[in-house]
């Protein structure tokens, strides 16, 4: 090299295993602040040893083309990121990659000027490391399994070791690790598929959308998703991810067909033949089904005009079975039936399994004039629940939807009127205007005769005028609509009660603790009545306390005389030692059954009765029915059990 340079002064070198353990440090004249520092990395084994056998001291030497080779063959092999059209061959076979440093010299072009072919070991490196195309600080460190690394290129001009770039942005994604922490769509793809199988739907929607967030177009994605939405009932979003699906891939048969099933299930018959004609795999046996199914919707047109509604109901039915089991249409016509044959708490059910969507597009998919009707059909539902302001709702709904429907308006009207009375009717009940509260309540009733709460409040007005057995006609005709309508029923006990029906009133009561053990005021009026009827019948009351129909038997006479009276009676033999959930068991059947009787007897106190009636172990329960021992139970048999009370005391 030209001009006068002072004697390079080397430091240490320190040859790392996965790059150049540093740089050397070269001074010249014009250049004696300018230094390129070593990337400091981990030593491994003791490479840097091998690599400075030939000078024990650290003397500083210029690099041989040997010790060059021998580092760029190490980070070839650690990184296996370096392009092999810039590696370069050795004579003895070798793969050579060089790291190219730019030199910012005034001798930069005497260097250029070198024939490729000379020797390397005169060659001084000097330069500058750059790190986006702008002088930053030269030292830069290098993590161990390279995950941290950005991209760095390495080329050959002419024997000149060139730049040392360090690039941002998606050109990481180029030398990146095979053994990469982005997770791979397939595999999870693959994970959700499994929890599919097993019925956990939500994890698989999870494993699903994960899928799509690193690849979006990917239709299998699309459509496994949409299978995990109809699992969860979500078949309006199921029906967007298989659009998706068909519009990356219009030709995939399994989107086309899942969309064809799910218009199946929503009970659109005509939407899923023409999805599954579009499929380039026709599905004969669902386009049988699809026929069937508009089979089925036709009759039940057919019905309606006629008022043929249990014709509805096994239609509507075999709809369901057929796999239309998702259907607001079907469910609405099953729910229309069933109010219509004054089947209002079924009618309640029914339509509570329709499937919940937006209204929008609900109208979209069915039109118009049938999500009308599924809002008309709604109306009256709430209606005869007591869900007044929700039938108004509904009913206004459907009159925008289809506002010159004659039928839809007179539901709006009838929803207006059951509700304005109800209202008006409590005031005046609060006011204990009795009279005029029961002359709205039959304004009410004539818009709808059999809107099991309006009669249960007309009862309550009668009751106060004394009118009982009308009180308990309009109870009657409640319960025949909603026959687990608590209300009607304590109220028919309580007239019942009134008009020394005794028998009628336990009856009401009983079932009302059954459905409610824990209400303390009928449990009350229950025993009130008991003891009054038994008072009656001459029967000995004075082991009976309220809170518990429980009797420890502390003679043979008491014994005889609940074993043989009218009515049921359930023993327990036991030993002191019995078990205490076998007396808790006994204890909560008590309070469901009230009107037994429920006696305990400890054979060590009264052997003779164990023997007298054939106990051969404890602890056994034994059920009496006027005076006849009817059946015998295994202690620890709870539950027949409770069945067995339950069928000898009706």
């Amino acid at each position: 090299m030209e001009g006068k340079t002072n004697k390079n002064k080397v430091e240490k070198v320190e040859l790392g295993c996965n790059f150049m353990g540093k740089i050397f440090k070269l001074k010249n004249n014009k250049l004696r602040n300018s230094s390129v520092h070593s990337l400091p990395i981990k030593n491994t084994n003791n490479t840097h040893q091998n690599e400075s056998k030939g000078s024990p001291n650290h003397d500083s030497k210029v690099p041989t083309r040997k010790s060059i080779s021998r580092t760029s063959i190490q980070l070839q092999q650690n990184q296996n990121t370096i392009d092999e059209t810039k590696q370069h061959k050795e004579p003895n076979g070798n793969s050579l990659a060089l790291a190219r440093i730019s030199t910012s010299t005034p001798h930069r072009d005497n260097n250029e000027n070198k024939s490729p072919s000379k020797d390397f070991s005169p060659l001084r490196l000097t330069g500058n490391l750059l790190v986006n195309n702008s002088y930053n600080s030269p030292r830069t460190s290098v993590t161990k399994n390279n995950k941290e690394l950005n991209s760095v290129s390495y080329s050959v001009n002419n024997g000149v070791m060139g730049n040392i770039m360090r690039k941002s942005g998606d050109g990481v994604a180029q030398f990146r690790s095979p053994k990469s922490n982005r997770v791979n769509p397939e595999e999870l793809k693959s994970m959700g598929n499994e929890a599919y199988k097993q019925g956990r739907f939500s994890e698989a929607l999870v494993l699903y959308e994960k899928a799509i967030a690193i690849d979006s177009n990917k239709a299998t994605y699309h459509c496994n998703k949409s299978a995990a939405l109809i699992g969860l009932g979500r078949f309006q979003h199921a029906i967007v991810e298989c659009e998706e699906a068909i519009k990356i891939q219009p030709s995939y048969a399994r989107a086309h067909s899942r969309l064809a099933t799910i218009y199946f299930r929503l009970g659109e018959a005509e939407k899923a033949l023409n999805c599954n004609k579009e499929t380039p795999y026709f599905d004969s046996e669902l386009a049988l089904q699809a026929q069937a199914l508009q089979i089925h919707l036709n009759r039940c047109s057919e019905a309606r005009k006629v008022n043929d509604w249990k014709i509805i109901l096994k239609e509507t039915q075999s709809a369901i079975s057929l796999g239309a089991d998702s259907s607001p249409k079907v469910y609405a016509l099953q729910t229309e039936a069933l109010l219509k044959l004054l089947r209002h708490q079924e009618a309640y059910a029914t339509y509570e399994k329709i499937p919940k969507f937006d209204l929008d597009w609900c109208k979209k998919l069915f039109g118009p004039a049938s999500s009308a009707y599924i809002l008309m059909i709604g109306a009256q539902v709430y209606s005869a629940a007591g869900r007044f302001e929700d039938a108004v709702t509904a009913s206004q709904q459907a009159a925008k939807l289809d506002p010159r429907n004659s039928e839809v308006n007179a539901v709006v009207r009838r929803a207006r009127a059951v509700t304005s009375a109800r209202l008006s009717g409590n005031l005046l009940f609060k006011a204990s205007k009795f009279i005029e509260a029961c002359a709205v309540y039959n304004e009410g009733l004539e818009h709808d005769a059999y809107n099991s709460v309006l009669l249960c409040n007309r009862a309550a007005c009668r009751s106060k005028l004394g009118q009982f057995e009308k009180a308990i006609e309009d109870c009657n005709v409640a319960l025949i609509v909603q026959p687990s309508y608590s209300k009607a029923m304590l109220r028919r006990a309580d007239c019942n009660a009134k008009l020394e029906r005794w028998e009628a009133a336990i009856q009401d009561y009983e079932m009302l603790i059954r459905e409610k053990p824990g209400d303390e005021e009928v449990a009350r009026a229950l025993f009130e009545i008991q003891l009054k009827l038994k008072m009656l019948r001459g029967e000995d009351i004075k082991d009976l306390k309220f809170g518990s129909n429980l009797v420890c038997i502390s003679s043979n006479d008491r014994f005889r005389h609940y074993v043989t009276s009218p009515g049921m009676s359930v023993v327990l033999f036991c030993n002191k030692a019995t078990h205490k959930q076998v007396l808790l068991v006994l204890e909560q059947t008590c309070k469901r059954f009230p009107s037994v009787n429920f006696l305990k007897v400890e054979i060590e106190d009264h052997p003779y009765m164990a023997k007298s009636e054939g106990v051969n172990s404890v602890p056994a329960f034994k059920i009496y029915k006027n005076g006849s021992r009817v059946k015998e139970i295994p202690g620890n048999n709870h539950e027949m059990l409770e069945r067995s009370v339950k069928l000898f005391s009706s």
